[in-house]
């Protein structure tokens, strides 16, 4: 596929550029009223599958979505949470409100939560009108199978 077709693929489906794809499994944690159920309805679109819920335990997530407000509980043990069945190598998005919305999370809070909880912020986005999206892995250094 040409530079341009991915380009254009990822202006027709923003959640290409957030990683989401065929096939994979994702945990939604965190779900409530508020949520925005276009961008949920998009995820099951690219990749095929519904999400599962805090219940599910058949197998590995590949990716973890975490809606989290002010106000929630403790951040780090959230993300610890959203950590039990994620697949090595997979992702966190924690989504929060965007600034001025209600249950908004001061960037400071998740950076210090990340590391604490064993993660690290490598990209935060607008992922959908209310919600903004940071995403975080594990750190190279603590992943298995590292190249030599």
């Amino acid at each position: 596929m040409s530079a341009t077709a991915d380009h254009a693929e990822e202006r027709a489906n923003p959640l290409a550029r957030l990683g989401f794809q065929p096939g994979q499994v994702v945990q939604e944690l965190g779900y409530d009223d508020d949520c925005d159920e276009d961008f949920r309805d998009a995820i099951a679109e690219i990749t095929g599958n519904e999400l599962v819920d805090e219940d599910y335990d058949e197998d590995v997530a590949d990716v973890v979505i975490l809606w989290y407000r002010d106000g929630d509980g403790d951040l780090v043990d959230s993300l610890v949470d959203a950590l039990t069945t994620l697949t090595d190598g997979g992702t966190v998005w924690l989504l929060t409100p965007k600034t001025g919305r209600d249950g908004y999370v001061e960037p400071s809070e998740i950076g210090e939560a990340a590391p604490t909880a064993g993660l690290t912020g490598t990209t935060t986005t607008a992922v959908a009108k209310d919600w903004s999206g940071t995403r975080l892995v594990a750190p190279k250094t603590a992943r298995s199978g590292g190249r030599k």
